[in-house]
């Protein structure tokens, strides 16, 4: 638990360097998702390999093909 804090840090880090979309965890299945924008999956690999927790993890790096939702969309038209 030492660790989550230094690491909540670097996510904030890449976070506001838009290198991440966005970071979800589940602490029932203890699995963590990150969309992450790198041109290569050696390039993800490099950013996870600088987390503190990154000793403890096992994970895959998958290409995504489409993203979408909410955040993604215009806003909708509100009429006075």
């Amino acid at each position: 638990m030492t660790l989550v804090p230094p690491h909540r840090t670097y996510i904030n880090y890449l976070i506001n360097k838009n290198l991440v979309e966005s970071y979800a965890v589940s602490m029932e299945s203890q699995t963590i998702w990150i969309i992450i924008n790198a041109e290569s999956k050696s390039e993800v690999d490099e950013f996870l390999t600088k987390s503190p927790l990154y000793k403890f993890w096992t994970y895959n790096i998958e290409e995504l093909f489409v993203l979408d939702g909410q955040q993604f969309r215009f806003p909708s038209v509100q009429l006075n």
